[in-house]
């Protein structure tokens, strides 16, 4: 199948004039060595972030093993020595505006993404900033590539001929779902510079350790099922976790689960969950031993081993869904954001419900027959999900094939 991407060297050719300036140097046994600078929510803990950059380091490493060259990366980070300690690489803090603009002058380009960088839902400072590092690697004359970032809401027009004009000067540009590139036509970004790819996380190894693929495998079978939960605050009436804990409830008297709740988010999720299960408890629909809340781990993989034990996840945060689908989870979404839509939409399937709206016996009935019949979630998904495995390693070929030409 043609990409739109295929001949992006004969159509950014500001991007090649750029790579052009600075060729790696020799590395290990002669192999050319590129830096490529890399900007998102880094550094702050936050698992589904974490989880994206692992991901496009561990996607960056084999297609420079592939093509024969070596990648340095250098991260843009809100904690720079905890990102160094926890993935080996070099880092800089992200708002020390003087190191980043010498680790970009130093660098072979700069990677935007992933994630949701560029919205303005909650606050108005992502836009500017990322649009802002952007800028200052063109200013030292260095390509861009955007790697698989989400872009939207952006309620406040002000912002759109800036994203389109950083979007139309990027070497490359990949957006992780069809809205985000149909926003980007919109604003007047040519729709065949604009490639649609999967999340980073899908393409995310589990690892290895203590809890590996075949204990999660036979953690599935384990009776009563063990049913993951990832929620977050959202409302601050905390309705919407309300509503959670009511189609909880009403599973609990349709069969005999436990739950474990996966904070996905250092602190606030832990909050958010507690606040459900002791509603659950207050209720007596599930006995203290029936709820379990996880650690809050660090390392992404030690997340996506916990979700691998679960035989159905029901989850609020995207990464919650997107760490199922990697570990071919049965996985329901609870929607707060269009994010989450989009990204079930490419498996075939709807929200449950959403933060303002949650029917919490239909929910119960869904979750229940998941949990009775896998193998039909499985027939219906499996497909997708082997797809968007694949196609999540793209971004960081076409990077490489770029850097390298």
């Amino acid at each position: 199948m043609e990409h739109p991407t295929d001949n992006i060297v004969a159509t950014r050719e500001w991007g090649r004039r750029a790579i052009v300036r600075r060729t790696g140097n020799g590395g290990e046994n002669g192999a050319k060595t590129f830096r490529l600078v890399l900007s998102g929510y880094y550094g702050f803990r936050n698992s589904g972030d974490e989880a994206v950059l692992k991901s496009i380091l561990t996607a960056l490493e084999a297609a420079a093993a592939r093509s024969g060259v070596r990648i340095e990366p250098i991260v843009l980070s809100g904690d720079p020595e905890w990102t160094s300690r926890q993935y080996g690489v070099e880092a800089v803090h992200r708002t020390k505006l003087g190191e980043v603009r010498r680790a970009l002058k130093n660098s072979d380009g700069l990677i935007s993404g992933g994630g949701s960088l560029l919205q303005d839902a909650t606050g108005l400072g992502s836009i500017p900033y990322y649009l802002g590092i952007m800028a200052i690697a063109r200013w030292c004359g260095k390509p861009t590539f955007v790697y698989a970032q989400g872009i939207g809401p952006v309620n406040r027009g002000m912002f759109q001929p800036y994203i389109a004009r950083a979007f139309k000067k990027a070497a490359y540009v990949s957006v992780r779902d069809e809205e985000s590139a149909t926003l980007l036509r919109r604003y007047g970004v040519p729709p065949d510079s604009i490639e649609v790819v999967p999340d980073p996380v899908m393409g995310l190894p589990a690892g290895t350790g203590s809890e590996e693929a075949g204990d999660a495998a036979s953690g599935r079978e384990e009776t009563p099922p063990v049913v993951g939960v990832s929620v977050r605050f959202w409302r601050s009436d905390r309705a919407d976790l309300d509503r959670a804990a009511a189609a909880l409830e009403a599973l609990a008297g349709r069969m005999a689960v436990r739950l474990r709740f996966l904070p996905f988010h250092r602190g606030a999720d832990e909050d958010a969950s507690r606040y459900v299960m002791e509603r659950l408890m207050r209720s007596g629909a599930y006995a203290e031993h029936e709820l379990e809340l996880a650690p809050a781990h660090d390392d992404p993989q030690r997340m996506l081993r916990e979700v691998g034990r679960c035989a159905l996840l029901i989850g609020m945060r995207l990464h919650s869904l997107i760490y199922a689908a990697n570990r071919n989870v049965p996985l329901l979404g609870i929607s707060y954001d269009p994010k989450i839509d989009q990204f079930l939409q490419r498996l075939g399937q709807r929200a449950l419900g959403t933060t303002e709206s949650l029917d919490p016996d239909f929910a119960a009935q869904r979750a229940g027959d998941v949990l009775r019949d896998p193998a039909a979630w499985h027939k219906a998904c499996d497909e997708a999900i082997a797809r968007l495995k694949k196609e999540a390693e793209r971004p960081a070929q076409q990077i490489m094939d770029l850097i390298r030409n």
